[in-house]
């Protein structure tokens, strides 16, 4: 069976890094593309709100390096997509300069492409009165007025993107917002591979070790063939089995079975896994369907300003019931704040019991040892949710467990016990868009560095 592609994954997320051994590992196998994801939206609204990344740019920065380097030296492509966490234009241009200073600090030149993936707010309520935003399971509801308030709107670029800046020779391209399994796909597609098994390997290396026995030991490493793919761990101490590779269909996925992307939809419900010995295991059998394309989309809006006070709570009587006594304290505050002219449903007030309920619900019966209660005061402003906050404060470090009792002493992490978390946001999309072309809501920029 002809070997027809070979790509290294060497990480689940750019800026997360792995040993110089697993590395070179995968660079030994003599890879045709280097790719990666550097994002997402696991960690919530704020980074696509802002535009600003999860990562240090140090660990990005050596990261990055690395497969430059190795890209360069075997002559092959490197593919990144989400840049910057979130996938902004202003996260693509500032890994760009990144790219820049890396090529330039190596004495290497290559030609780069930065794909945009932030969308234009006037073309989307176009789009929106057409009838062509579609909203996905579980989206929030949505009128003209949600394109506006959002920060930021990305779209998810498909595998096409990716092609057409490799057709216009690009040896590194850096990509906004992508789905995670296009960045992997696109090079195996151009090499002839069957979609299925494109799209259903992609899938599987899209978070790199993940799909192995050992989800911090390092790259993987995906084969090519006429029947399927092969997927193995780079990491020495590491081994991918039939379990932990068909698991991850169920990763961030609602079926187990399908995955949806722009031009389609994986289906591996007739896929085979097969250990070809302790490291390797072949799939075949996946298929993919063409569908009408269409682009996820993914905006962040500002929600508010965030105040916060963590105390910690040991009193004895309290742990008998934490959440009657937390109760009675937010009551007396509440009341007290109506009388002072503020009004009480004017923000927003949340409390986490750590060591009893923050998590998950307190088993029956449970009294904690000692509890950590965060108080988390949102507000259309950061002066209100201070002082709303300032205005716990007393209860906070002295509430009564009874009425008409000595005052109890709780401990106060900080001073000032006031934390202002600055703006919060919330992602208010989860909808499809329907395009005439891959490429109609998508740029592509080409630079020679030298």
């Amino acid at each position: 069976m002809s070997i027809l592609c070979k790509v290294f994954v060497p990480y689940g997320a750019l800026g997360t890094g792995i040993t110089e051994e697993s590395f070179q590992n995968g660079i030994n196998m003599r890879p045709d593309a280097i790719a990666c994801d550097a994002g997402s939206t696991d960690s919530g609204p704020y980074y696509l709100g802002t535009g600003k990344c999860k990562y240090a740019d140090e660990t990005i920065r050596a990261d990055f390096r690395r497969m430059i380097v190795a890209g360069r030296a075997l002559q092959i492509p490197v593919l990144v997509g989400t840049a910057g966490t979130c996938g902004t234009d202003q996260s693509v241009d500032h890994l760009f300069e990144l790219c820049r200073e890396i090529l330039t600090e190596e004495g290497l030149s290559a030609k780069v492409a930065r794909i945009y993936c932030s969308q234009d707010s006037t073309v989307l309520k176009e789009k929106y009165r057409n009838g062509d935003i579609l909203p996905l399971k579980n989206a929030p509801k949505i009128d003209e007025d949600t394109f506006s308030r959002c920060t930021n709107i990305v779209g998810l670029a498909g595998a096409e993107p990716f092609k057409e800046a490799l057709a216009e020779g690009a040896d590194i391209v850096i990509c906004g917002r992508a789905t995670d399994t296009a960045i992997l796909a696109v090079v195996p597609l151009l090499r002839g591979a069957l979609p299925g098994a494109c799209w259903h390997a992609a899938k599987t290396a899209e978070c790199g070790s993940l799909c192995t026995t050992d989800p911090s030991g390092g790259g993987v490493f995906l084969t090519f063939d006429e029947e399927g793919f092969i997927v193995e761990p780079t990491s020495s101490d590491s081994r991918c089995t039939p379990y932990s590779v068909s698991a991850h269909m169920l990763y961030e996925n609602a079926n187990p079975y399908l995955l949806r992307e722009p031009s389609g939809e994986l289906d591996t419900r007739n896929a085979v896994y097969t250990a070809l010995d302790e490291r390797r295991v072949k799939v075949t059998g996946s298929a993919f369907r063409p569908l009408d394309y269409t682009i996820k989309l993914e905006g962040s809006a500002l929600y508010g300003y965030q105040t916060m006070t963590v105390v910690g709570i040991k009193d004895e009587r309290i742990m008998r019931a934490p959440e009657k006594w937390l109760g009675q304290m937010k009551g007396y505050v509440l009341k007290r704040i109506g009388k002072l002219g503020l009004d009480p449903n004017g923000f927003e007030l949340d409390f986490k019991l750590y060591g009893y309920n923050a998590l998950s619900p307190a088993r029956e019966g449970y009294v904690p040892e000692e509890i950590g209660i965060v108080m988390i005061v949102t507000a259309p402003t950061q002066e209100l949710a201070t002082r709303i906050a300032k205005l716990f404060n007393p209860y906070l470090l002295h509430f009564p467990v009874k009425l008409n009792e000595q005052l109890p002493t709780f401990a106060l992490l900080f001073s000032p016990a006031e934390i202002e978390k600055g703006p919060v946001y919330q992602f208010m999309l989860n909808h499809s868009v329907k395009v005439q072309s891959p490429m109609e809501l998508f740029r592509i920029e080409t630079e020679d560095i030298t």
